[in-house]
This record gives C-alpha cells, sequence and structure tokens, in this order.
C-alpha cells in the first residue's frame, strides 16, 4: 500500500510533494522548499539552531537515510571562543603531551591507558638496536 502525498502546513501552505513522518512535513531528496538546510549545511555557513527546533525531514535511499531540516531565518550565528578560552585550551592540550614518567613534551598526547608516553611504556631491549631498513634500489 503507498502512502498518500501531500502535506499542508502552516509554514509553506500545500505541499504536494512532501508527506508526513512523526509529525514533521518530510520531503524527499532536493525536493524540500528554500530555506531548509540541514545540520551539515548550517555547520558550513557558520550558523547553530539556538534553541529552534527541526521543522521537516528530508528522507532519501528509500527511507533508510534522513536528516532533520530548520528554517534559515530561525538560526542564528555560532558563537566564537574567546581568547582566554583558546588560550585555556591551549594549555590543557599541553598538559596532555606531558609524560610524567621522563618529563618532557613528547609532541602528542600521552595515551591515557599507559599514563607515560610509549617510549617509556614499551622501551627498547637493552643492548638491541633497532636496524633502518634498507631502501629498495
Amino acid at each position: 500500500m503507498t502512502e498518500a502525498l501531500g502535506v499542508m502546513t502552516e509554514r509553506w501552505g500545500w505541499q504536494p510533494t512532501a508527506r508526513l513522518i512523526a509529525g514533521l512535513p518530510a520531503w524527499s531528496w532536493r525536493s524540500a522548499p528554500k530555506g531548509l538546510v540541514t545540520r551539515r549545511q548550517m555547520r558550513v555557513l557558520d550558523l547553530a539552531p539556538g534553541g529552534a527546533e527541526p521543522v521537516g525531514l528530508v528522507v532519501c535511499r528509500r527511507g533508510r537515510r534522513w536528516a532533520h531540516l530548520w528554517d534559515r531565518r530561525e538560526l542564528v550565528p555560532k558563537r566564537r571562543a574567546s581568547p582566554a578560552q583558546l588560550e585555556a585550551l591551549e594549555r590543557a592540550m599541553a598538559a596532555r603531551r606531558w609524560c610524567r614518567t621522563c618529563k618532557r613534551d613528547v609532541g602528542y598526547c600521552v595515551p591515557r591507558s599507559l599514563g607515560e608516553c610509549v617510549e617509556c611504556a614499551f622501551p627498547a631491549s637493552e643492548g638491541v638496536e633497532c636496524e633502518p631498513l634498507e631502501e629498495a634500489s
């Protein structure tokens, strides 16, 4: 049995290509009205929902994939981190790169599972040195 198409909406009027899913109008791929954006499109436009609720859905791949749609007029600009917040993040990331055992900045985030850098957790065997691979000629 096929679903009847067509939904009357307050915002856009009669939508002959839409259907209702979970109380929201849903359109197939590339059929939604102009001015509606997905979360990914919001990110590209540097916008955020700012408390706005989704106003519809876009459905593709025979209903296996879907995305919420927001009205672009209801969205707000993304918040930007202050210089103090950015500095605090930089200090936090520097602390994660610090090995407690060898007391140095190792240049990567120290694995929490080890609690120390990889060199300290897995020291090379005594007296055995790794030989570099010979380059193919």
